[in-house]
């Protein structure tokens, strides 16, 4: 039962931090948010096992993106695996051009710190460290230039991920204690799809992902 928990929710949060990522609108996209704040509950199965925060700041063409993830999943009463993930991301209009990412993946540390002056930078995983070339986004799915992207940048894991975007029919997913109708869109690329919820203007509100032995892994804005 443990072994199956932990092999579940470290899925999960592959999957969030891998496959979440590209949006592609028919219609021109809105204005990237000048500020804001996303507090979204986790669930696993419908049960809350954390949160995952993010805020966004703006100065000019400049931002930064700080985020914060922290997830515990417990089986009468004892902690069966935990998850802690916090980056800082600034950006130069839909570029990024520099990150700090820390993760304690259940007792497994890992540490991403990108450095771009100009178009170049370099991504720090352990002991690796390749350049990446050009204007490059992270998953950023407060950024409306995000959804003509075929590939992002993990901050978990430093890598680069091909994306691909499906059109779902629309649903009713409750925000905030309201049922509200999102636009859904399944990302697929990476081990698991994912169900992308947005309102009609755009607004990022939540996500659902199928995880090991058929168990669902959801964000739900607060």
């Amino acid at each position: 039962m443990t072994l199956l928990l932990r092999g579940s929710c470290r899925a999960a949060v592959a999957t969030v931090l891998t496959a979440l990522a590209h949006v592609v609108a028919a219609s021109e996209p809105a204005p990237p948010p000048l500020a804001g704040e996303w507090n979204f509950r986790v669930l696993l199965d419908g049960t809350p096992i954390g949160e995952h925060r993010f805020r966004l700041e703006a100065d000019g063409e400049q931002s930064r993106l700080t985020s914060e993830a922290r997830f515990d999943v417990k089986v009468l009463g004892f902690t069966v695996y935990r998850y802690r993930h916090t980056a800082v991301e600034r950006w130069r209009g839909a570029c990024l051009y520099s990150l700090d990412a820390t993760t304690d993946d259940d007792g497994t540390p890992s540490h991403v710190r990108i450095a771009a002056p100009g178009e170049r930078g370099d991504v720090r995983v352990g002991a690796s460290a390749p350049t990446l070339d050009g204007c490059v986004m992270t998953f950023a799915y407060w950024h409306p230039a995000m959804r003509a992207q075929t590939r992002l940048l993990n901050a978990q894991t430093g890598k680069i991920e091909a994306v691909q975007m499906q059109h779902l029919a629309e649903m009713r997913i409750d925000v905030r204690g309201e049922p509200v109708t999102a636009q859904g869109y399944r990302v697929s690329g990476a081990s698991r799809p994912v169900d992308v919820w947005y309102t009609a203007d755009g607004r990022w509100i939540g996500l659902d992902a199928m995880v090991g032995e058929g168990r669902k892994l959801s964000y739900r804005l607060r």
